[in-house]
Parts: structure tokens; sequence; C-alpha cells
């Protein structure tokens, strides 16, 4: 192991048996992918597993640039974000977000095995913002598959062949499916009773169970033992969209396929959806579709 200091950060590379690790050039960074559409919205600059990394530390008085993931399946460590720190245990991952301080390392005493990504874009800004990332700046439990390590080798084996503009493609698609594994664990990789962890999803699974009735905020709330005010809430926090505006979406959508897919009048559709005005109901879809009904149903004739 190597330490080295620059500035206000100091880095140990880990140089244990086992290890594999590619970082993509900056050259190519800068002249390939930041200059390319496709490529420049979420890109891994660079990528690795350590074994078992006893002795592995590095602080960063600035972080970086990109965002930093890791996935330990085996042993302990730590980290920390600014003044607070983390305890990290077997099939947990967090992520270090970009230019903040932070500091991490491994167990003396159970040192861990780690799989690690370094991941920036012009979208990165965004997504930290967002409340799927921002949950996993801590610690976070995730369900262990095959398809996360098969995936993660996939890429680095690609990376190993070059970094021809077909490789950085494939990578850039498969870094947002990789990432998918774990800010949505769940939905990959669901087990018995996820749904009643969850009154959100368990909510939005009700609700598609109706879909052509009518539910009030009332009758939502007192099923989840909620206040209007705090489901509500905690609702459009997760989703972006109050309850029966999302409920309304989920009609509009199943609306859309009764146009696409059978000769039924608007008006029996509408019906169908627990509308008894047609004519609101083809208010709404326009809002939400963007077309009326009639407008709709013609746009998508073979």
């Amino acid at each position: 192991m190597e330490s080295k200091k620059t500035g206000e950060s100091i880095k140990n590379i880990w140089y244990g048996l086992g290890k594999q690790r590619i970082e993509i050039p900056r050259t190519i960074i800068k002249n390939t992918i930041l200059k390319n559409p496709c490529l420049n919205g979420l890109y891994i600059s660079s990528l690795g597993y350590y074994p078992k990394a006893s002795g592995h530390y590095t602080y960063r008085k600035n972080g970086l640039h990109e965002n930093f993931l890791f996935f330990c399946v085996d042993g302990e460590g730590w980290y920390k974000i600014g003044k607070k720190e983390y305890k990290v245990h077997p099939n947990e991952f967090f992520i270090l977000p970009q230019d903040v301080e932070h500091a991490y390392g491994s167990s003396e005493e159970k040192p861990w095995t780690i799989y690690w990504i370094h991941f920036g874009g012009t979208m990165l800004p965004a997504f930290n913002e967002s409340p799927g990332f921002a949950s996993c700046f801590t610690p976070t439990p995730v369900k262990i598959n095959d398809d996360i390590i098969k995936l993660f080798t996939r890429m680095f084996n690609t990376l190993e062949l070059g970094f021809s503009t077909d490789n950085l493609h494939f990578i850039s698609f498969s870094l947002s499916h990789f990432l998918s594994y774990f800010i949505y664990n769940d939905r990959h990789f669901p087990s018995a009773g996820n749904y009643t962890d969850d009154f959100i999803k368990r909510a939005m699974q009700y609700m598609q169970e109706n879909v052509t009735g009518n539910i009030s905020l009332k009758e939502l709330c007192k099923q989840y033992n909620y206040s209007v005010s705090r489901f509500s809430s905690l609702f459009k926090q997760k989703t972006g969209y109050s309850p029966i505006d999302y409920f309304i979406q989920m009609k509009m959508q199943r609306a859309s396929q009764q146009l696409n897919f059978t000769d039924q009048s608007i008006k029996a559709i509408a019906m169908n959806m627990g509308f008894d005005d047609p004519y609101y109901f083809s208010r709404r879809f326009r809002k939400i579709m963007g077309a009326s009904p009639k407008l709709y149903r013609e746009s998508h004739k073979d």
C-alpha cells in the first residue's frame, strides 16, 4: 500500500492480492465522453474490486467531482461525510456525493471486501437531489443477487477491451441499470412481504387494483393509519404527485390502453374508469395525455 498526500487530500492506493481496478483516462473523458450527448449525462470514470482490503483508507477534503458507490460484500468498514460517521456491514452499500468532504476505511479486525464505481455526468446534480439517490448517502441494505456481480463483471471486462465509442456506449447504458439494482433493489429482487414494509407501495398496489372505481383520500389514509396531511406529504415526497393526481394518472393510463386496443366508445371508457361525466373525463385525459381521447385514438391507429 502506498500513501500519498496532495494538498487537502490523503489517498492510500491499495495494492493487495486480488485487486482489480480500471480507470478511464481523463483524456478519453474530456475528448470523447464529455463531447458526446449520449455519454456525458452519466458515465463511469473508474471501477474496481478490493478483496479483504486491509489498511484501505482515503480522505479527501474537497471530495471528488464524481459520485462514488461502494458495495460491501464481506467484512466491515466505515465512512464519513463531513463530520458524520457511519459503519458499513456486509450486503450494504452507500454513495458518496460529488464535491463533499469525505473519508472512508476498512475495519482493522474485519477488512471489507468491496466493489466500487466512480461515476460522473451532467445529470449528477439532479440525481443527488432526488429522494431515491439522497437516501443512499447513508448505509443501505441490499439484497445480494448474482445479477449485480455479473453486470459489474461485464462492465469491467468490456473496459478491459479498450475505450472504443461502442464500448463506452455499452458501459453508459449498463451503468444506469447497475445503479437501479441498488436504488430500486426491492423492485429487481422482490421478497415476500415487501408491500407490507412500504405503505406507499401498498397504496399504489391498492390504487391499481381499484383503478376502475373511485377512491377518496380519506379512504386511503384510513387504510394506512395516517392523517390526510401526513399521508399526502409522504406520498408526494416519494412520487412527486398528490395521491389523487397519481390515481387519476393510473386511470388515464388504463383508459389509453382501452382507446388503443378496443372499439368501445369514449363514453363507455369513461364509465369503465369511474367517470359519470364523459366531458370531465375528456378534460382530465387531455391534461394528462396531451390530447383529447378522440385525437389520441386517431393518432395511435395503425
